[in-house]
This record gives C-alpha cells, structure tokens and sequence, in this order.
C-alpha cells in the first residue's frame, strides 16, 4: 500500500518555504541521491551525496536543497 505524506510548513535556513510557481507553503518530503557518472562509472553510486526535495502540495513543483 502507498501511504501518501502529508503536507506541511517547512523552514529551510531561517526561512519559510512558498513554491516559487503557485505560492502556495505546504510541501512533502523525500531524500535523492545527487548520481555522478564517475560514481555510476564506478559502481558505488551509494556513495553520491543526498539532498531534500519539498514537493509542493498543490501544483507538485520540486525544490532541491543540499547541505551547503
């Protein structure tokens, strides 16, 4: 069964998100990994860094952000 996660405010760095297309502040979440082809070319592509990925709950734009 695929359990949908609900939406909610998030603050990234201080400061609250708003989808930059619709506005709108309520976002899932997941974690993806950042694949590189010399990782891929290597076959450890477990070893790519992850960033956070805000799906925002209305018009589903998705923002990208990685540990600075």
């Amino acid at each position: 069964m695929n359990k949908q996660k609900e939406a909610a405010e998030y603050t990234v760095s201080g400061h609250k998100l708003e989808c930059p297309v619709c506005h709108h502040t309520k976002f899932t979440t997941r974690r993806t990994l950042m694949n590189t082809a010399g990782m891929t070319f290597l076959g450890i592509e477990w070893a790519n860094r992850e960033a956070t990925n805000y799906i925002c709950g209305k018009c589903g734009y998705v923002m990208w952000f990685m540990e600075p």
